[in-house]
């Protein structure tokens, strides 16, 4: 009783059923229901477009165009030593505006045809454009910056440099509402004028005086193609930075006359007249960068590019307050010692050979991969290539402990015969039949005699007749450590030097030669190679910049780099002791009384590799020197036969003498003069 019988449950109203949704899908079974139908996805996809439209128009009635002038005008930018002590200031902006009328219109349309041929019909922004930053974005990548004119000229003057989705949402605001408010001739003309052109130079007003030393109203079509290849990006594209560079400005330079011919700016006859590369002045730098400092600014730059993404250009902006690795005083002290050591040891008024050397070092602190000092080369405003940051100087047998600790970390690969490879040591050496005997070191008399092994001759250069590993890493052990590369097999020695800090970029082809020294390591990532040994195993990346902030704002990105262990302890402390036995070898008692323990690397008398190199550390400082020969705008190095005076097979004697003074000298209480050059000088 009281029960509603035959009465059928409730069902939704005509509007309840239009709203439900049907997900997990009835009628569909296991995997079936979680397929979403046809008009599910098009609901989605409407969905999707609408809160998109929404948040736009929202952005577009709240964004403001900001007074031009107060927008565009950066500060400098100011970069610390270790201390907090002020290193250097770049800026303010090298800037100065010129009327559209003062550009001559070749220039203009150079521009244009190189950066947004459709600058005059265009919204104020690329639909494809936008479309591959919304694909950049959903790949994790980052953010690209605006493809049309007025994009870039209202990144360059409005906006922060930051790479955030709500910034290009903002940029893409702002551009619709400038060409609205704008004429397409005020756009351009303010484009000119805020654009980077690198050498510090903002629009062209400055670029023309820094590249041809010129006005902008007196440049030609040929000129003005290169300023116009320069927007690309002139760290890239200034021809002045090297044989790549100058390679690619070439090209870039060919393509933008070529496309002004395509768009209808200019005729086949105009063109024809520029055929000949228009080579730009030479590049001058700020007195403020002078001596050491540009090479640290430089150094410190590439750091905030690879760890943020700011360029040179952003950087160059002002604005920025960058806190360094650099302690100031092993930075003058190594440049001290670098100009008097080459000051008494060499003569260039007098010996040729003398005027090209070069010299590079770098300092880096173990466990904790914090770059100390350099020393890039005479001075950043006369001589631009940072020999300490370089790639291109052949490392030589500075490499030897890195093939010792693939040997005892991996071990040697099996003959191919039944009998399994013996243990690796480093009193390991290769008997007279090539093979590699473990156990027992035996005496020197044992291990003397000729073979027909595979070294040539059958005898090895050595007084001891066939060298134990660790006597080969002292000596001219180039035979010794080739063979046991080869046993180890090359790649796993390249990994491993990799791993310990060095680039892959800068490791050499994998042949014979390769365990000889054949890579081009920096000076830098060498020291920091070093201190991994020193470090027992554990590797930490090299860094030069603790902390930068925008107008009060920190940015994220630069957090000290986390040590991993990429060596066995042992295997670490083993090169270690080897390599004392280098530095023993090296250097005087005197030096090694006052720094205690070292353990280094280093090419020898008889490397024919046309550079010499010392690298060793302490418990507190890696340091690397390196030393080699080489003309301006000329890519080979020279030999270095009779640097230094005549009877000089090689300027071996050149980084050992820089290294130990300097490493003397950066004792506590040290008065630093010439320690341990007089010590080490042989």
């Amino acid at each position: 009783m009281g029960r509603n019988v035959g009465v059928p449950p409730r069902r939704l109203s005509g509007i309840g059923r239009r709203l439900r949704v049907d997900y997990p899908r009835r009628g569909r079974r296991g995997l079936a229901r979680l397929v979403p139908s046809g008009r599910q996805l098009l609901a989605l996809l409407l969905l999707c477009c609408g809160t998109v439209a929404t948040l736009v128009a929202y952005v577009y009635s709240t964004v403001r165009i900001e007074d031009v002038n107060a927008s565009a005008r950066a500060e400098a930018t100011v970069y610390y030593w270790a201390d907090g002590t002020q290193m250097a200031v770049v800026g303010a902006v090298n800037r100065q505006a010129v009327p559209l009328s003062d550009i001559p219109p070749s220039l203009q349309n150079a521009v244009i045809a190189a950066e947004n041929a459709d600058f005059y019909s265009d919204p104020g922004f690329s639909v494809a454009g936008v479309g591959r930053a919304v694909v950049n974005m959903a790949r994790g990548g980052q953010v690209q910056g605006g493809s049309t004119i007025t994009q870039q000229y209202v990144k360059n003057t409005y906006l922060t440099p930051e790479q955030t989705v709500d910034r290009k949402l903002r940029e893409l605001c702002l551009s619709v509402k400038l060409s609205r408010s704008l004429s397409k001739a005020e756009i351009l003309q303010g484009y000119l004028n805020t654009s980077w052109f690198g050498r510090n130079a903002y629009g062209v007003q400055a670029a023309a005086r820094a590249y041809y030393g010129m006005d902008a109203r007196d440049l030609d079509p040929g000129r003005g193609a290169l300023l116009a290849a320069l927007l690309k990006g002139a760290q890239d594209y200034d021809p002045s930075l090297g044989e790549a560079n100058h390679r690619r400005a070439e090209a870039r330079w060919r393509y933008v006359l070529d496309r002004q011919v395509e768009l209808g700016h200019m005729s086949r006859q105009e063109r024809a007249k520029y055929t000949v590369f228009p080579e730009p002045r030479r590049q001058s730098v700020p007195t403020g960068l002078s001596g050491q400092t540009g090479y640290l600014v430089d150094v410190a730059n590439k750091y905030i590019a690879q760890r943020t993404g700011l360029t040179a250009e952003d950087l160059g902006r002002g604005g920025y307050r960058i806190r360094t690795t650099f302690d100031r005083d092993k930075v003058e002290r190594l440049r001290q010692t670098v100009d008097s050591v080459t000051a008494r040891t060499l003569d260039p008024e007098r010996r040729s050979t003398d005027r090209d050397v070069q010299v590079g070092a770098a300092s880096v602190r173990p466990g904790d991969g914090a770059v100390l000092a350099l020393y890039g080369g005479p001075d950043a405003t006369r001589h631009f290539t940072n020999n300490a940051d370089t790639a291109g100087v052949p490392v030589g047998p500075a490499f030897k402990p890195f093939v010792l600790a693939a040997a005892l970390q991996h071990g040697v690969r099996s003959a191919g015969n039944a009998v399994p490879p013996p243990p690796v040591s480093t009193d390991s050496f290769y008997d007279g039949t090539g093979a590699l005997v473990s156990g027992t070191p035996l005496s020197p008399q044992e291990r003397t005699g000729a073979g027909t092994g595979p070294f040539p001759g059958g005898v090895l250069p050595f007084a001891t007749g066939l060298p134990t590993l660790r006597e080969a890493l002292v000596g001219d052990g180039d035979s010794v450590y080739s063979r046991l590369g080869e046993d180890v097999g090359l790649a796993k020695v390249r990994d491993l030097a990799v791993s310990t800090g060095l680039l892959p970029q800068s490791m050499a082809p994998l042949e014979r030669r390769f365990s000889a020294g054949t890579s081009t390591p920096s000076a830098v990532r060498m020291a920091d190679a070093y201190a991994t040994f020193a470090q027992d195993g554990e590797r930490t990346d090299p860094y030069s910049v603790t902390s930068v902030t925008y107008r009060g704002t920190r940015l994220e990105g630069l957090e000290r780099p986390p040590g991993r262990q990429v060596l066995d302890t042992e295997v670490a402390r083993e090169v270690s002791r080897a390599m004392r036995d280098v530095a023993v070898d090296a250097l005087e008692p005197g030096t090694l009384r006052a720094l205690g323990p070292v353990a280094a690397g280093r090419t020898g008398d008889d490397d024919r590799l046309r550079a010499a190199w010392f690298v060793g550390y302490t418990e507190e400082l890696s340091t690397a020197v390196t030393v080699f020969r080489t003309r301006p705008g000329e890519a080979a190095l020279l030999p270095l036969s009779g640097a230094g005076g005549p009877g000089v097979e090689r300027g071996d004697f050149l980084p050992l003498r820089v290294w130990s003074s300097y490493m003397a000298g950066t004792l506590p209480g040290a008065d630093g003069a010439g320690t341990g050059a007089s010590a080490a000088a042989r």
